[in-house]
Formats: structure tokens, C-alpha cells, sequence
């Protein structure tokens, strides 16, 4: 891949990271309960789902999904309900005091975390046949492909990281402020409800003809 190439793709993975969406939901949502040092982990989650998704692309699912109307609604439809339950989750979670999961008595685990994540861009179908459109903007066909792969991979990687840290981040500094039963259950309906407005959103996504 040439220099100029990669700048491009680059340049166009900071937009791609930065636009709200599942992950930065996932993200925010891990720093508000967990903190920064714990909740951190959920990127790496996200990330894994980013190249699972690329992974797909790269075999030729993602072409499959573009060709199938049945394996696209399929998909689909397992993203819609999954960020739908994560929503309702967080809907009906406790009015309890936000605090760092090392202060807590119940301890998410760091392979929870990391599961809830993978899964949640590993089923957004919309994430597959975007990368589907883009990816090859950015290939050779005449170098080989793995390497270039790799180097996308790694692109897409860095940005998210940067991204999602930095919700995290910013998020995990609210808990101190979370302190009445009112604003938690304030906290945890709104979260719940833009989950569920991403899988509302994921569910009306219709693909170019």
C-alpha cells in the first residue's frame, strides 16, 4: 500500500471512529459504571469486533451479505435485538452509587466486558457492508492482499482505540457526581434508551441498491 494511499485511509478511519454510534454507546456506558481503568477494556472488545468484521469482508461473507437479502436481514436482525436487550438492560439496572468497579462488591469481569463489545460490532450487519464499500476503495489488486489487510487492520485499530478512550474517559469522570438514586436512574434510562436507539436506527438501515 502506498504512502499517499494510506494517508487517505487514514485520514477517512478518524471520521469512521469519530461518528457516534454501538461502540461509543458501549464505551461511554463501560465509564460510567466501571470507570477508566476497568471500563478501558471494552475498547479492546470493540476493536476485536472491528476485525472480525474485516476478517469477514476479507473471506467474502461480506460479499455474500451484499448479494443475500436473506443472510443480510438475518444478520440484521440478531444486531437489532442484541442492542435492544442491551438497552433494557441498562433500563432496568439498579439506582446504585456509581463507582469504580475495584470499589464495587459486584465485579464485571474484564472477559464480560471485553464479549459485550466484540458482539456488538460483530452483529451490526451496517458495519460489514460499509467496510464492504469502502475497504477495496483502499486495496491493490495487483499487491498481495494479506499484508494490506493487516495494515488497514492496524489503521482502524489505532483510531478506535483513540476514539473510545476517549469517551471512556471522559464518561468515567462523571462518577464522582453520580451520587443520588435520581440521577443513576436518570443515567442508566438515557444509555438504555440510546442503545436502543441504535438498534432502532441498525433496523431501519437499508442497503444501496
Amino acid at each position: 500500500m502506498e504512502l499517499s494511499t494510506w494517508l487517505t485511509f487514514f485520514a477517512a478511519s478518524w471520521a469512521i471512529s469519530i461518528s457516534p454510534g454501538p461502540g461509543a454507546i458501549a464505551s461511554m456506558s463501560a465509564g460510567l459504571n466501571h470507570g477508566f481503568k476497568h471500563g478501558y477494556v471494552t475498547i479492546f472488545g470493540l476493536v476485536l469486533g472491528i476485525w472480525t468484521q474485516l476478517a469477514i469482508v476479507g473471506v467474502g461473507l461480506g460479499a455474500l451479505m451484499a448479494t443475500s437479502a436473506t443472510a443480510f436481514v438475518v444478520v440484521k436482525w440478531v444486531g437489532v435485538a442484541y442492542l435492544v436487550w442491551l438497552g433494557i438492560q441498562q433500563w432496568r439496572a439498579p439506582a446504585r452509587p456509581m463507582v469504580a468497579a475495584s470499589d464495587s462488591g459486584e465485579v464485571v469481569t474484564q472477559r464480560t466486558l471485553i464479549l459485550k463489545a466484540w458482539m456488538i460490532n460483530v452483529v451490526n450487519p451496517k458495519g460489514t457492508v460499509f467496510l464492504l464499500a469502502v475497504v477495496p476503495q483502499f486495496i491493490s489488486t495487483g499487491e498481495p492482499l494479506l499484508p494490506q489487510y493487516l495494515i488497514i487492520g492496524a489503521t482502524l485499530a489505532f483510531t478506535d482505540m483513540v476514539v473510545m478512550s476517549g469517551y471512556t474517559a471522559l464518561a468515567s469522570r462523571v462518577l464522582g457526581a453520580l451520587k443520588k438514586p435520581a440521577h443513576i436512574r436518570a443515567m442508566n434510562r438515557t444509555f438504555g434508551s440510546l442503545f436502543v436507539i441504535a438498534g432502532s436506527l441498525l433496523a431501519l438501515f437499508k442497503r444501496s441498491a
